[in-house]
């Protein structure tokens, strides 16, 4: 009952389905550089609701038919916005980060790669106190199926439907979306989690706040080779977990000691392989198929097994 309550409380906090939908007030950091206009117009695109964006100097202009704003708490003060989404160089990203923690913003998106581990260290500290959920940095963003695309991800992919979606991986969130869609279930809210050593929202995270959304019936858990956090998520399910999951790693034939793709995707030890997180996996209840193409019809099982 003290998980299910924290729930509850977690997702009354931000006053959001699962973090984000068409009523987010989201701004973009780093709004007037080339990623930055690229992917707010995108943004735009799909009918998500951008209120302006942060360029330091450049505040008073209007970019994209929206206004620049020179800080993050300016932005807040002026604009109402509760979402940001961070397209800035490394170098400076956790300093970004923590503004937009310090300025109230509810949900904050750092797409960014390549952060240092001392400054994300310092990040996770600063946050811990704050009434604000991260998500990444090096990470593909959140989507709401038909309401809100805060991140880089192809929006035409994610149908409105009711599976929701965990993803280390940007290209396997796509790819589980479109194996979603195709099974004719379509997608809540997509989380990229993000690849790096450490990150503001983990699995079991995003689980938590899936798990807790009314809408979501099933859940698609996207690991990799690396770090315990599908363990960690794998248990939680099989202590609390109310609805179908379908898992997939990737990295099957990774060799030891190697960094795959994302820095936080290494080998180290024995509990760290795709098999060994494939066998927790399934030992907690989970559903893992050993292909992405297989994630739609595994979910489409999964579902009518619970319907039984």
């Amino acid at each position: 009952m003290k998980e299910k309550g924290y729930f509850c409380a977690y997702q009354r906090k931000f006053n959001m389905a699962v973090l984000v939908n068409k009523d987010s007030k989201v701004i973009v950091q780093g709004f007037t550089g080339g990623e930055g206009t690229f992917h707010a117009g995108q943004m735009i695109e799909y009918g998500t609701n951008v209120v302006g964006g942060v360029t330091p100097g450049k505040g008073g202009q209007t970019h994209l038919d929206r206004p620049v704003f020179n800080s993050v708490a300016e932005a807040v003060e002026k604009s109402g916005a509760n979402v940001s989404i961070i397209f800035v160089p490394p170098a400076f990203a956790a300093d970004a980060i923590m503004e937009a923690a310090e300025a109230g913003i509810g949900v904050i998106v750092a797409i960014t790669e390549g952060i240092p581990v001392a400054d994300m260290t310092k990040v996770k500290k600063y946050i811990s106190d704050k009434k604000t959920t991260l998500i990444g940095p090096n990470c593909p963003g959140i989507i709401t199926a038909g309401e809100a695309k805060i991140g880089i991800m192809p929006g035409f992919i994610f149908k409105e439907g009711k599976i929701g979606i965990v993803s280390k991986s940007g290209t396997l969130t796509y790819e589980a979306a479109d194996q979603i869609s195709k099974a004719g279930l379509g997608v809540t809210t997509a989380i990229g989690i993000g690849g790096d050593p450490i990150i503001g929202t983990t699995t079991k995270d995003a689980v938590k706040l899936l798990m807790a959304d009314p809408e979501t019936e099933g859940i698609v858990v996207i690991g990799e080779i690396g770090g315990n956090l599908e363990a960690e998520a794998a248990k939680w399910i099989k202590a609390y977990g109310t609805k179908p999951v379908v898992g997939f790693i990737a990295g099957v034939t990774a060799p030891k000691g190697r960094t795959m793709g994302h820095a936080g995707a290494i080998v180290g030890g024995e509990d760290d392989t795709a098999e060994a997180k494939k066998k927790i996996m399934r030992s907690c209840g989970i559903t893992v198929v050993d292909s992405p193409a297989d994630i739609g019809s595994a979910m489409v099982e999964a579902l009518a097994s619970v319907a039984v």
